[in-house]
């Protein structure tokens, strides 16, 4: 109870931030997504680009959690995954809230869990993030990103949402890593607790679920 009534408070918290206390829109943010969208990159800071496209990186590594995860829930994990590409830590974070322990896979997996589930897509996902990562390190001005993440709302609040999806993620570790079989691998406890990477790591790296002869009964 105490972890449901604490993400919800970080939703409220996160949120209120967001649109009230955080800086100003400008008037180009819609003009900068719409290039951000259709590919047209040049004169955009690469730390944009890649922080924009990471922001689609990880609701797909939260996809390859929850497709598990969401088997027995209350709630459609798959409607909060889906949000998650448009919203953020916004559409998350009442998942996290709402959620009950899960340790166990009941019934057999279905083709959608079992794309998600493979190593094949973890590795797919981390050669996409690995190219964003590299691009913006490598050509991004960080001077000029400073400073936009100083005046306008979008890029400071993208910026908060990365962060904020990249901490959440080891909250849902302990109950994937038991899901697996993998109850004391320490390795994998540490490597979560590092954003981004660690979570991309785990993906390529962790078993297969365990599927269960019971049939889902939710």
């Amino acid at each position: 109870m105490p972890n449901k009534l604490g993400f919800w408070l970080i939703w409220i918290l996160f949120s209120v931030y967001a649109f009230i206390f955080a800086p100003p829109d400008r008037p180009d943010t819609l003009a900068l997504i719409q290039k951000l969208i259709a590919g047209d990159w040049q004169g955009t800071n690469a730390y944009i680009v890649a922080l924009f496209n990471l922001m689609g990186v990880f609701p797909c590594i939260y996809a390859c959690i929850l497709a598990t995860d969401g088997q027995g829930q209350k709630v459609p994990a798959w409607l909060f995954a889906a949000l998650t590409f448009l919203l953020g830590a916004f559409a998350l974070l009442p998942y996290f809230a709402l959620r009950e322990p899960n340790t166990t896979f009941v019934g057999k997996k279905g083709w959608n869990i079992k794309i998600l589930d493979s190593r094949f897509a973890g590795f797919g996902i981390s050669a996409i993030a690995m190219y964003f990562l590299v691009y913006g390190f490598s050509n991004g001005n960080w001077a000029d990103f400073m400073q936009q993440w100083q005046t306008s709302r979008f890029i400071h609040v993208m910026s908060l949402d990365f962060c904020m999806l990249s901490l959440m993620f080891p909250w849902l570790l302990s109950d994937d890593m038991e899901r697996r079989g993998m109850t004391d691998d320490r390795f994998f406890s540490f490597i979560a607790l590092i954003p981004l990477i660690g979570a991309l790591i785990y993906l390529c790296l962790r078993s297969p679920v365990i599927e269960s002869e019971q049939e889902a009964t939710a």
